[in-house]
């Protein structure tokens, strides 16, 4: 009577896997391949103080990319691959001294990209289509690297592109920059910067 018992289960055991076996396509991740967008929207800001005024410097020649995984529901579940660069004299702050000064003491000319490479990165859904993405990656500065971990805050558009924006804090002295000084010296500019970055992706290859 035992026999009978065990081939039943063993068939049952089948079946399930089977299932389960059929069902796996409907969940592997879809993973694409998105690049950075040149419009109005792209740029990357630095904010900075001194002991005379604040001042920004803006740059929109950036180039980047990542590999963005969804899930069968089309749900933002990961990110790879994710690399940034931008053309450290693209900065300008809308004075052309201030420019020069900035681009000598980041060693523009020997370094002329500041760029980003990710190194791991966990995506949380906060709401539909909205994702906080925390990041640690490399950025490399005058030559100099530091790992920093930083939140990013995604959203995937109607159209499948994905919009991405975010703010880090950093100090020159960390990149081996001294911070420079104007007029003589009557200018000095502050160690911290804030970084900001609003980002829009366009896709541009999908794979299983």
């Amino acid at each position: 009577m035992k026999t009978p018992f065990h081939f039943q289960s063993s068939w049952n055991s089948f079946k399930i896997a089977s299932l389960l076996f059929l069902l796996t396509p409907q969940v592997i991740m879809a993973q694409s391949i998105y690049k950075v967008a040149s419009n109005n929207s792209t740029k990357v800001t630095v904010n900075g103080q001194s002991n005379v005024h604040d001042w920004e410097m803006t740059s929109k020649d950036i180039e980047s990319q990542g590999a963005f995984k969804f899930n069968a529901k089309d749900e933002l579940i990961g990110l790879s691959a994710f690399n940034f660069s931008v053309a450290a004299k693209s900065l300008k702050s809308g004075k052309s001294s201030m420019d020069e000064r900035t681009y000598k003491s980041i060693k523009a000319t020997d370094f002329p990209k500041i760029s980003y490479k990710l190194t791991s990165a966990e995506v949380t859904a906060v709401q539909a289509n909205k994702y906080s993405i925390q990041t640690t990656g490399i950025l490399n500065i005058a030559g100099k690297t530091q790992t920093i971990s930083m939140k990013v805050m995604a959203l995937v558009n109607a159209d499948n592109s994905i919009s991405c924006h975010g703010t880090e804090k950093l100090m020159l002295t960390d990149y081996g920059i001294e911070p420079p000084s104007f007029m003589f010296g009557a200018m000095k500019v502050g160690n911290n910067l804030v970084i900001k970055f609003d980002l829009d992706y366009t896709k541009t290859v999908t794979s299983k």
